[in-house]
């Protein structure tokens, strides 16, 4: 049996931020987020981009579950919770949305 030596380089793990599809910008917009079918809950959005959110919100929200953002002035959006810390969610949209008017 022989043995080949192999050189491989490990890279170190990167940012979760360079997971993102597209640049989150920094807001901070009241909003409205409910789970589908459920009651509505105060929110605060902390950073948006086309292809989902941050936000502060004091619902019951699960990881997988559906919801709409409610933005001022704007049609809901719908999108995917992808994370939660605390009362902090982190959210997809289900089709990507307008960024006119809302980075800061």
């Amino acid at each position: 049996m022989s043995f080949r030596m192999i050189k491989a380089r490990i890279e170190e793990a990167r940012d979760s931020s360079d997971r993102r599809r597209t640049a989150r910008h920094p807001v901070d917009i009241g909003a409205k987020v409910r789970e589908l079918g459920a009651e509505g809950f105060e929110a605060k959005v902390l950073n948006i981009s086309e292809t989902g959110f941050m936000a502060e919100a004091e619902g019951d929200f699960e990881v997988g579950c559906r919801i709409w953002l409610i933005l001022p002035g704007r049609e809901r959006a719908n999108a995917l919770v992808r994370w939660i810390a605390g009362n902090r969610i982190g959210a997809e949209f289900a089709e990507p949305i307008s960024m006119e008017g809302l980075s800061a």
